[in-house]
């Protein structure tokens, strides 16, 4: 099991211990605020458990049926814990609607707000921990599972400080109004998961900078060539699809065409890790003149 495997299983124990926190500040205060930040971290046990299995089988390596690897079975992942976030807004949304026309008394407050607050500060950790490792390893399920437990991180925040309100005013209903506030700031995070979910299984290309980059390192390392065209690239998962055209003199022999593209590849897979290079040589008669001229 690889480090990746480890963090994300990691993230199902973490995501138990905060839900039996948040549980336990529920029980002791029976506010649907709490309630609704408690069932919130259920969706996130239940999104762990979807980015570990999903991590564990996009390492596979490509086999038959799936000859470009497995990266993309992270952003299905996505894609549920988006379904999942939706799910958990609405029966948030549920029980603030019958618990702002039925308020209910808060019991032992103060407890339940520490116990509250140190299950956010738990998540707080853990969800810079996910998004760091996320990036770096362009890992997108992990990455969103981060930033999922961050809006948990700051609607507990907001949920703290509306019960303390609720409590110093006697305004009951504001418990089922944070409710309401905390479904609507989860159905908000749960639209951008999945939208950038989509945007994965699409085949969306690579950042402008990095482009930039792809196209200044075959300018660089295809000396001996005349031009390289039709640059196109995608992402997948942690990987990195990259193919071009690349146009050599006609008289060159197969042998040096191909040392240029072994070089041109080497260079590309150091500087963008997780890369898969293909390469289309072409004769010179076939310059568009409008693409990387070649230094």
């Amino acid at each position: 099991m690889n480090r990746t495997s480890y963090i994300a299983f990691a993230s199902i124990l973490v995501g138990c211990a905060v839900l039996g926190l948040k549980m336990l500040a529920f029980w002791l205060t029976g506010s649907v605020a709490l309630y609704s930040d408690a069932l919130e971290s259920v969706v996130n046990v239940a999104t762990a458990i979807a980015t570990a299995a999903a991590v564990r089988y996009s390492a596979l390596p490509p086999d038959s049926n799936h000859p470009y690897g497995h990266h993309k079975a992270e952003y299905f992942a996505a894609v549920l814990i988006g379904v999942l976030i939706i799910l958990a807004a609405a029966s948030i949304l549920h029980e603030a609607y019958y618990a702002f026309h039925s308020p209910r008394q808060i019991e032992a407050p103060a407890q339940g707000l520490v116990v509250n607050g140190i299950a956010g500060v738990i998540n707080l950790i853990w969800a810079q921990i996910l998004i760091r490792y996320g990036r770096k390893h362009r890992s997108p399920s992990m990455a969103a599972d981060g930033r999922h437990l961050m809006t948990d991180v700051l609607s507990s925040a907001g949920v703290i400080i509306g019960i303390a309100l609720a409590i110093a005013t006697g305004w009951q209903q504001l418990d089922a109004v944070l409710a309401a506030l905390v479904a609507l700031n989860i159905l908000w995070s749960g639209w951008q998961v999945m939208r950038e979910s989509v945007a994965g299984l699409m085949d969306v290309a690579v950042p402008p900078e990095l482009l930039d980059q792809i196209r200044g390192i075959i300018a660089a390392e295809a000396n001996g060539a005349i031009e390289a065209h039709d640059v196109r690239t995608r992402i997948a998962g942690s990987a990195t699809f990259v193919d071009f055209h690349l146009v050599v003199p006609g008289d060159m022999t197969v042998t040096c065409a191909h040392d240029i593209c072994d070089r041109v590849e080497q260079a590309l897979k150091r500087e963008v890790p997780g890369s898969t290079i293909s390469i289309h040589v072409e004769p010179e008669n076939k310059a568009k003149h409008a693409g990387i001229v070649v230094v």
